[in-house]
């Protein structure tokens, strides 16, 4: 209780009533409550405490509980490079008595699917990604116990029907392949959505390896409407949003980086496929770069990227971001705002089990090889068969250089001579 609040209610509840000046003692009181209350809603940095943890006092916490409690509040990083040393059987006892073991295997299978050959993510790695957002996000403080990551995204019919949840039918599908195959051992939908979306946020390259808990309880009861966030609402608006859902300003900007993977389809049809910065499927500060700045042509920006990486409350961690060191800081950032987001409506917190060691370990090295050609089509317009399939698939991108590749506005015509001057006009 912090020393306004603890004054006030020794002087209301405390019986000193009558002294001369205590009406205008109490005024100026008040106005610094205020002024408190004022400051805690301008606060930049996410530093409410959510689920189980609001009301349990520090010796009540098990070592989970204390973890998630200092990364959501910045005292312990939310990445991990823990790895799991003799992984039993399946099927084996040893395996039946760890909770994490058969994780281990699902984990290996969500992999798979998720890293192209080229070492990009693939399209379903981003579906998991955006699933993992709008199974949590559902939640806010003023819905109670309802929503949040629950799993109803999957398992309420009616929640894909939304508007803004459409784009996630395949990876939906996914989950109930996957949940069909792995439920006989245990593991519920909520944990599998979002294990899927820190497995896929690490096999995107340069991803961070974020601690990833497991034990959430389903729900078949749909979240509450109008929770997600618009492409087209203002600043004001999403801000308000997630801080309704403890997520403030600056942990925004940082979440809002996931949209540095990704390859927009239906906000716009006619522009299908293209990506929202020049490195589709890479996990980098690109994105924070070209929203901030010029962009190739054919990057796509979100009208509600564009207005919050303007707003004077997000602005100074867009540029941070886009800055020196700006990938360390962002990986950080975006793991603990990530912690917050997997965990909101969670209400057995202090129950759950760390099963970080699992997941494929960070990609800290360089881009894919072919990144060369797909800067070189970022910086066409029109369509250009095939480049976008193999962008979703996480394919090599080849062929397209000799076809259509503008170097200093002059169309580039097929052949091999031309190759090496390509690259060298667009590898930076």
């Amino acid at each position: 209780m912090k020393l306004t609040h603890a004054l006030t209610w020794a002087l209301l509840h405390g019986g000193a009533l009558s002294f001369p000046g205590m009406e205008s003692t109490l005024s100026d009181i008040h106005k610094t409550l205020k002024r408190e209350e004022q400051s805690s809603q301008d606060c930049r940095e996410s530093a409410e405490l959510i689920g189980d943890l609001e009301y349990l006092e520090d010796y009540e916490l098990s070592p989970v509980g204390a973890r998630v409690r200092n990364i959501i509040l910045g005292f312990e990083s939310g990445e991990s490079d823990e790895i799991y040393f003799n992984v039993p059987p399946l099927n084996s006892y040893a395996c039946a008595q760890d909770t994490c073991c058969v994780w281990w295997y699902i984990v290996d299978e969500m992999e798979r699917l998720f890293r192209g050959p080229s070492g990009r993510c693939t399209n379903p790695a981003r579906g998991a990604i955006r699933l993992g957002f709008h199974d949590a996000a559902g939640w806010s403080k003023f819905t109670g116990s309802r929503g949040g990551a629950d799993g109803s995204i999957v398992l309420a019919p009616e929640e894909i029907l939304r508007p803004l949840n459409h784009g996630l039918e395949e990876i939906i599908q996914q989950m109930k392949i996957w949940y069909e195959q792995w439920g006989g051992y245990g593991i519920s939908m909520a944990d599998l959505i979002q294990m899927a979306g820190t497995v896929a946020t690490v096999v995107c390259p340069l991803g961070p390896r974020i601690r990833s808990f497991i034990g959430r309880q389903d729900s078949h009861a749909p979240c509450t409407d109008g929770l997600l966030p618009d492409v087209f609402s203002d600043a004001d608006t999403l801000i308000e949003l997630f801080r309704a859902k403890t997520i403030q300003p600056f942990g925004l900007a940082a979440l809002l980086g996931a949209h540095s993977t990704s390859q927009q389809r239906f906000v716009d049809p006619s522009r299908f496929g293209d990506p929202q910065d020049s490195t589709p499927g890479v996990w980098d500060v690109a994105f924070y770069k070209e929203t901030l700045g010029r962009a190739p042509p054919r990057v796509f920006k979100f009208h509600s990227d564009i207005v919050l990486s303007e707003d004077p409350r997000i602005y100074p961690e867009f540029r941070a971001f886009a800055g020196a060191g700006g990938q360390q800081h962002w990986n950080n950032d975006y793991a603990r705002e990530y912690v917050r987001l997997s965990l909101l409506g969670v209400y057995n917190i202090n129950n759950l089990t760390d099963c970080t060691w699992v997941l494929p370990q960070a990609r800290r090295g360089g881009g894919p090889e072919d990144q060369w050609v797909v800067n070189a089509w970022v910086n066409t317009t029109g369509e250009v068969p095939g480049v976008v399939e193999a962008l979703q698939k996480g394919e090599r991108v080849e062929g397209f250089v000799g076809l259509i590749a503008k170097v200093g506005g002059e169309v580039v015509e097929k052949g091999s001579e031309v190759v090496e001057r390509v690259k060298r006009a667009f590898r930076g």
